[in-house]
This record gives structure tokens, sequence and C-alpha cells, in this order.
């Protein structure tokens, strides 16, 4: 089957057929971008909804237009049916659904109030009512559209096929859904292992950043367990799956993702709660008006004056459509900018936490520095450039954090690669080669088997040349743009700056005094910081390792580091910075004091509207065309109002 460039964008990690349509399933992304559809008819079918309500709006005026000229009587109707066909339809069958689910609520109450403005000769005012109602519910789709196609794109993590080792030998591409436990699979050198699995042969370096949050590879032999989501560096591997793709990583952050669209703020989960309730008091309310006051103000039942046509304007303005519509959105926006900037949110209530935040408290490791090795030592008893030129000569084809460091620290010092010969990979260990006749290797100190002193929290290599030997030293540096960023936070927020870290407190001190933090805790064991984190309120703590996942979960907002976290910190923690970009910290706490500023707008808004419009309706101040467009307008603010959230700023 071919597919578009837009499907395969969305859905890159499918190797077609069923595992295309598998991911768009599990997308719940809008229809527009099924697999099922041409190319032609996936454009037209793009915010459909959206683009059935400005049609409709169109039909309404020339319905509106028409309707003053006698001779075009008839097409003015038609106009108007066809309003009615693609704005009322579609509303007409969801209340149909609610009432044999015995569930009357706001959806019900509005189409109520359309339909039986016909049968008092009020046609275009329903139709008003039905365009503004439609074009109200496309704007909270599309911004729910949004946040997830946004957030799918998560499924780029990990791959969604692998290579399955047949009885003799060849490999077939399968589905990780359809791959069972104990199934041999092969993963090729620069492949992301796509399951989680027991090495049965092979021996390669891993990289587990994501699971461990240390930028080192690690050393997997047979009978060695690998965890789906590593990146094997350098040699082949044959995996006996140990666990079903439905338990991996991804789907754990997939989860997530449900989560955070089905979270509701305290106050949106009581006015779902009492919306039903309310519906029903209304439309009660609305009859009972419309039968007792020809008799309580001696006026007729029927014409614009009469009973049954302020009641119908009472029902429509006292319709908490903008109230319902006012929190959600704004969430909803928010979330969505989230995710584009590579943040994901475990529900919008979180934001509400965060904006209440008095303190943070950072981790160290992996959090305010990068996890990214650089070179910062050279110590040799040769030649120091040329033992530069010899390690560059073998890691700048190599994939290991060692490998761009040393790298990187070569090109810095602009010292040209060696000319080396037999350049070969020995997975798990090193690399060696020949340089001038003599045999040259690179790698851990103990295969080397050269004994050296390590500081704390210090990376080792070590380059041995015939029997000299050259001894590199890394280790990670603050995140670019970290300093600022706390700064921030400190200045216009009134935040407190603490870090809370196992590492000696030399190590910890000096990145404090670089990132200007105001308080350290150092050697701390996970209980240590758990019970720090304990004695405060509105803190919000960062970290990504395991050791930080009780504090995260104990903190009023966990923050974790997506690349570099830990799946258990990932899963203990309230937002996931996915691609690591810490700097956008104080982005992230100035957009939640936003989304308060902006909910309490919308709220002003919408009991406006409601106040505004009900009692004047109701005692026949004004014609129920104002009270729709009062009622829907105030619909209409609240939902362009809280789409400002979108915006990057």
């Amino acid at each position: 089957m071919k597919t578009n460039s837009k499907v395969q964008q969305l859905f890159p990690s499918a190797a077609g057929g069923i595992e295309l349509f598998d991911e768009f399933f599990d997308s719940g992304l809008e229809e527009s971008v099924s697999p099922f559809l041409t190319p032609d008819s996936r454009e037209w079918g793009r915010h459909l909804s959206l683009k059935s309500s400005i049609v409709a709006a169109f039909l309404l005026v020339i319905s509106f237009i028409f309707s003053f000229l006698p001779q075009y009587r008839a097409f003015a109707n038609l106009s108007l049916l066809l309003t009615y066909f693609l704005a009322g339809i579609p509303a007409l069958i969801s209340s149909i659904e609610d009432i044999i689910d015995l569930e009357i609520n706001i959806d019900v109450l509005m189409t109520l109030a359309a339909f039986l403005s016909v049968l008092i000769g009020s046609g275009r005012e329903g139709g008003l009512l039905l365009v503004l109602f439609s074009f109200s519910g496309a704007l909270e789709g599309s911004v729910r559209s949004k946040a997830k196609g946004a957030i799918s794109s998560l499924k780029k993590l990990a791959p969604q096929c692998a290579y399955v080792v047949q009885p003799g030998g060849s490999l077939v591409l399968r589905s990780v859904r359809d791959i069972p436990r104990k199934t041999l699979i092969h993963v090729k050198a620069g492949e992301v292992i796509p399951l989680d699995g027991v090495v049965t042969e092979g021996a390669s370096s891993v990289n587990l950043v994501h699971l461990t949050g240390e930028n080192l590879p690690q050393t997997k032999r047979v009978g060695d367990e690998v965890p789906a989501g590593g990146r094997n560096l350098d040699g082949a591997l044959t995996l006996e799956v140990t666990r079903l793709s439905s338990d991996s990583t991804l789907a754990r952050i997939i989860q997530l993702i449900t989560e955070a669209q089905e979270s509701k703020p305290k106050l949106q989960r009581w006015l779902d709660k009492v919306s039903s309730t309310y519906a029903m008091t209304i439309i009660g309310l609305a009859f009972f008006f419309a039968l007792v006051f020809p008799w309580i103000l001696a006026i007729p039942y029927l014409g614009p004056e009469g009973s049954i046509y302020r009641s119908l304007a009472f029902l429509i303005a006292a319709s908490p459509c903008a109230l319902i519509l006012a929190i959600p959105i704004a969430y909803l926006s928010a979330v969505s900018s989230c995710a584009k900037q590579g943040i994901l949110l475990k529900g919008g209530v979180i934001l509400d936490a965060l904006a209440k935040c008095t303190r943070i408290a950072m981790d160290k490791t992996g959090t305010l520095t990068t996890g990214e090795l650089i070179c910062f030592s050279v110590e040799t008893d040769g030649d120091e450039k040329e033992m530069v030129a010899l390690a560059y000569a073998l890691e700048r084809s190599a994939l290991h954090p060692i490998a761009q460091a040393i790298s990187s620290y070569a090109e810095a010092q602009k010292i040209d690669a060696a000319a080396i010969s037999d350049f070969h990979s020995v997975p798990g260990y090193g690399l060696e080669g020949v340089y001038a006749g003599k045999t040259l290797r690179i790698g851990h100190p103990e295969w080397i088997g050269y004994e050296v002193k390590r500081e704390a929290g210090e990376l080792i290599a070590v380059l041995q040349w015939d029997k000299t030997y050259a001894l590199f030293r890394f280790h990670d540096q603050l995140r670019k743009g970290v300093r600022e960023t706390l700064q921030k936070l400190r200045k216009k927020w009134a935040m407190k700056l603490i870090m809370l870290t196992g590492d000696h407190f030399e190590s910890a001190e000096l990145i404090a005094r670089e990132a200007g933090i105001d308080e350290v805790r150092s050697d701390l064991k996970p209980e240590e910081k758990l019970a720090f984190i304990s004695k405060y309120d509105n803190l919000a703590m960062v970290g990504d390792g395991i050791n930080d996942a009780p504090a995260l979960a104990r903190a009023s907002v966990g923050i974790s580091m997506g690349k570099m976290g830990s799946k258990t910190a990932i899963d203990a923690s309230d937002i996931v910075f996915l691609q690591d970009n810490i700097e956008l910290l104080e982005w992230l706490v100035a957009k939640s004091h936003g989304v308060s500023h902006i909910v309490k707008q919308n709220l002003l808004i919408a009991l406006g509207a409601i106040v505004l419009a009900t009692l004047p309706a109701l005692l026949g101040w004004i014609p129920l065309w104002l009270a729709v467009v009062l009622h829907e307008g105030g619909t209409v603010c609240v939902g362009l109002n809280a789409l400002r959230l979108l915006r990057r700023n």
C-alpha cells in the first residue's frame, strides 16, 4: 500500500500495512490522517467540523439576506435548511445518543433550544445558535487535535518493528506487537533496541541513557539483560525477548499521554458533575415559564412577546456552554503549547500546582549538567599531541560519548588524526589499530591493564601504543542556559533555588556556584532527599535518576528529564522534559501563571454572558437572536481567549 509524505511523517516507524493502521488507531488523531484515505480525501477531511461550521455560517448569511426578497424566499429557506443539515444534524445525532444513554447535558439543552425555535417561527435564530455552537465545538476539537498531534510524535522514540531470527538463520521484519516472549530478535550496530531481552549471542556497547541517566555505554555480553530503547553502538546482538511491547518504556509514556488528556482540574470536575443537574433544571424552568407566564403576566403563548419565545431565549441564555468550555480549553491549549516545546504534562492541573511553588529543588548530574562528556585532562608519558592524534584516529568514527568527547577535544586543539591501519572494533571493550607497525588500543583501563586512581564522578579512558600510555579524563558540564534560567526564576518569580545531590560536596559546590544555586545539600541518599522534600509544601523537584524518584513523587510538582531520565523517574514525575530542555523551565513557570490568568478571565466572561442575557431574555427585553449572540458569543470569546495559550510566549 502506498502512503503520502504526510502519513509517513506522522507514522515514521511503521513498516507499512497492518503496522501503519495500528499506529493510526492508537494515535487518537483526527480521521483526516487515516491511512485508509486517499491523499485528496485526506486533505478534504482536515478540520472537517470547522469547515462545515464556516460553510453553515455562509449559508445562514445567504438565507438572512434573501429573506428580505420575496421572489427569493424559497432560496432563502433552502439555504436555511442546508444550515440546519450541516450544523444541526451532527448535534442532533449526538444529543439522541446522549438521551438514549439517559444523559441530559448541555449539548442536549442547546440542540433542543435550536430545533424548538423553528416551531415558533424563529428558524434563523435557531440556525445562528447551531452555527455558533458548532463553531465553538470545532475550536475545542481543533485544540484537542493539536495536543494529540504534538504528543503522538513520541512514537518516534522507539522502533515499531524488529528483525526476528528464523530457524534457518534468516531474518524477517515483524511488528513488535506480534512478537511474543522468548522470540529471538537481531539488533544491528547503530539500531535502537526494540524490545526488552537477554543477549544470547554477540557483544556490544549499549547506551542506556534513557534509563540510567548516565551517558556512558555499558558492555552487554551473553546472559546480560538489555532494555528496550537503548542504542546498540558497535556490535550485532541476538536477544531473547523477555517482555511484550505493551510493557516497554514507550508504552508507559503513551499511557502518560492518555492520562494527560483525561486529567481535569478540580473546578472542571465539579462543573462536569453538576452540568447534568443544571441542564435538567434549566430545561424544567423553561417549560415551567412557558406554561405559567401567560397566567401571571397576561401574555400569549406564541409570538415574539409570547411565553414560549421568552422561555426559549431564557433556555439559550442560561446554558453554561462558555462556563463549561472556559476551563478545559485553557488547559488543553496549555498542554498543546507545552507539547510543542517538548514538555509532557500529566494533566493541566499540574500547572495550577506549579504556579503556587515558591521553591525549586534540583538534582545535579543529568539535570543541571548535560550528562555529555568533555575531555578536561590528558596525562601521558609520551608526546601529548601525538597521543591525542592517535586517539582521535581511533575514535572519530565511533558512537561512544567518550569518542565524541575525544574528537571534540582534538578538533578544539586543531590536532589532525594520525594515519592508522588495521582498524577494528572490539565490541564491548574498545578499539584497536596499528600505527608505525605497533599495536594501538583505546578503551577501559581494565581491558588495557592499566591501574589508575579515579576521582568521584570521573570517567577515564586509556590509550596504549606499544609501551606508551595516555590517560584521558572526562566529566560532564553545566547545561547551556541553565544559569540564566535559574536567575529568571529567582528574580521574576521569587523562587528559592536548591540543589539536592548524592555527589560529594566539592563537585556539588562547583556546579552550584556556576549555576547560581542558593542552597546545596550533598552526599544525600534517596531517603534523605525524600525527607528534605517532605518538609515543604509548594516545592517543585527536578531530577532524572532512579534515586530521585521518591522525591519526585512526593514533591508538589515533580519534573523529570525524558532523554537522560530513568523510566522510574519519568513514572514518578508530573512533568517530563522530553528533550531535556531544562532551559524552558522559566517559560513553563510563566505559562503556569498565564493559565491561571486566562482561566479567571474566561470565568468572568462566561458568567457575565449568562448574567447579562438571562434575566432580560426572560422579561422579553431582548429578542431571541440577541440572546443567541450573547450566549454563543461568550463561548467563542472564551475559546479565542484560551487559544492565546498556544503561543510560544
